[in-house]
């Protein structure tokens, strides 16, 4: 499935190659360079994250991310590099899609028992 976003006369289309769940908790996001901020997370698949932050970022940029996932009723810590899928700004805030690069084992097991 495959959803598109009408933005003046751009058209967003919807790169994500794996489902999703509405997922929603503070995240640390340290990007290259940059001193760590806060977020939330908006939603969660199984290859990257959609979080909401006060700031732009640039898509192509590469950080460090972390936050907890409730699988299974104990939470996991998450802790992997990421990269900046892209970024809109909605709702006074901005939407950024962050593409998970080479989670560890732990990560992508507990990443895979919360998408069941």
């Amino acid at each position: 499935m495959s959803c598109s976003l009408y933005l003046g006369k751009h058209v967003f289309q919807d790169q994500r190659k794996s489902p999703r769940k509405v997922y929603r908790t503070k995240v640390m996001l340290a990007m290259d360079g940059q001193a760590p901020v806060t977020g939330k997370t908006v939603d969660l698949g199984a290859s990257g994250v959609s979080v909401s932050v006060a700031d732009p970022l640039t898509a192509g940029q590469g950080g460090q991310l972390a936050f907890d996932l409730l699988v299974e009723g104990s939470f996991v810590t998450i802790n992997t590099r990421v990269k900046v899928s892209y970024c809109i700004f909605s709702s006074n805030e901005f939407k950024v899609g962050l593409q998970f690069l080479n989670p560890d084992l732990a990560a992508v097991t507990a990443l895979a028992r919360f998408m069941r």
